[in-house]
């Protein structure tokens, strides 16, 4: 799952670092510079990874190249930050408590346009993996079908796509559906309080899959549900991508050689996961996942789809699915009349230069498969409550 900042909120985060930079952690150049030890041997860089979310196989990538030793074979120490409810990556990241950063896209992109030096140099998911969730008696199975249904949505700037989608469809967000806040979970479903909700594939649409439908005792199937898919539908924006430094990126020859170790471990740990989703759903339930084993399986299978395949490597940036991202992110307006962005993203919002260098040293080293082009998903049995 993921959060988008309000405008306001995240203005003052910034201007409280700006006023108190020590305290935000502005001073760490962990990442630009390499400790030694007493007797000169050169010791791993030290690399701060900021989580969006709580430990979960959405970063199996990270976890797996971590225990693999991939980022240690780099030549960098990498410790991984835990995301949650309270914690933005991005504002993390722009204010130095981090190296690198997950988020999605536009909310990063909202980031930078109130003043954060950040940049996307991986855009590790290539599909966007939010789903509109009913049952099948519903009958709503693309974004028009939504006219006069109470619908579900996280809001923080997560149902822009959503509202993309029922504006394209002819429909008005604000007068032609009765929109209801919708926690993260999908009990308002269950419990028939709104007639659609809003799901990632990987987590909450498991959830309602992993729930004993009162009518039969047995668990719910995919045959109980529409799904309304925003890829399909053509109003998808861009998710997970690994953010840097704007500024090291530019003036930190350190950094930008860190940069490249860390995309090319990281993709590493990615395409493990793709080839050992079951050792990957293994690792993270060992980092104290909250979620159970097959619940972790399920979202490892997903995330892979989002992932594989990656028709010009892992971590480059498909300039029309940004572009469609930043015309939704500017276009699309919620129930306030508020878009996340006010204008196109200026200066280096994104870079591809970085991952490319790193897939070129994964595919010298020898025959690694950075696209997956023959990627296929496995099937995946969930059990009651994800366990």
């Amino acid at each position: 799952m993921s959060r988008f900042l309000p405008r306001a909120a995240w203005a003052a985060a910034l201007a409280s670092c700006v006023l108190a930079m020590a305290a935000c952690g502005g001073s760490d150049n962990s990442s630009s510079s390499t400790s030694t030890a007493a007797g000169g041997a050169k010791q791993l860089t030290k690399v701060k990874l900021q989580l969006q979310w709580f430990t979960q196989a959405q970063f199996a990538g990270y976890f797996a190249a971590l225990q693999n030793g991939y980022y240690k074979d780099a030549g960098l120490d990498v410790q991984i930050l835990e995301g949650g409810t309270d914690i933005v990556p991005q504002t993390q990241l722009a204010q130095g408590r981090a190296d690198y950063a997950i988020a999605w896209v536009p909310k990063a992109l909202q980031s930078r346009e109130q003043g954060a030096g950040i940049t996307d140099v991986g855009q590790v998911f290539q599909r966007s993996g939010t789903l509109q969730v009913s049952f099948k008696d519903k009958n709503i199975t693309t974004a028009a079908n939504l006219k006069g249904k109470k619908v579900g949505n996280w809001g923080f700037g997560n149902e822009f796509e959503l509202f993309a989608g029922m504006t394209k469809a002819g429909l008005n967000p604000g007068k032609d559906v009765t929109l209801a806040q919708q926690q993260f979970d999908m009990q308002a479903l269950l419990k028939g309080d709104i007639d659609a909700a809003q799901a990632m594939i990987y987590n909450e649409y498991a959830q309602v899959l992993e729930a004993k439908n009162p009518k039969t005792g047995k668990l719910y199937t995919p045959d109980d549900f529409n799904r309304i898919d925003w890829n399909t539908e053509g109003t998808a924006m861009l998710q997970d991508a690994i953010w840097a430094n704007t500024d090291k990126l530019q003036n930190d020859k350190a950094y930008q050689d860190t940069t490249v170790k860390f995309l090319q471990a990281s993709f590493q740990g990615w395409m493990y996961c793709r080839d050992n989703p079951e050792k990957c759903r293994d690792i993270v339930v060992a980092r104290g996942s909250k979620l159970g084993a097959s619940h972790q399986l399920w979202q490892m299978n997903e995330i892979n789809k989002l992932i594989w395949p990656s028709p010009n490597g892992i971590g480059i940036i498909d300039k029309t699915a940004w572009d469609q991202t930043v015309k939704i992110a500017e276009q699309t307006k919620n129930q306030d009349g508020d878009t996340v962005l006010t204008k196109a993203p200026e200066g280096l919002a994104y870079t591809n230069d970085y991952a490319q260098k790193a897939l070129d040293a994964l595919k010298a080293s020898g025959d690694a498969d950075v696209t997956g082009t023959d990627f296929k998903p496995i099937t995946v049995k969930l059990n009651p409550g994800g366990a």
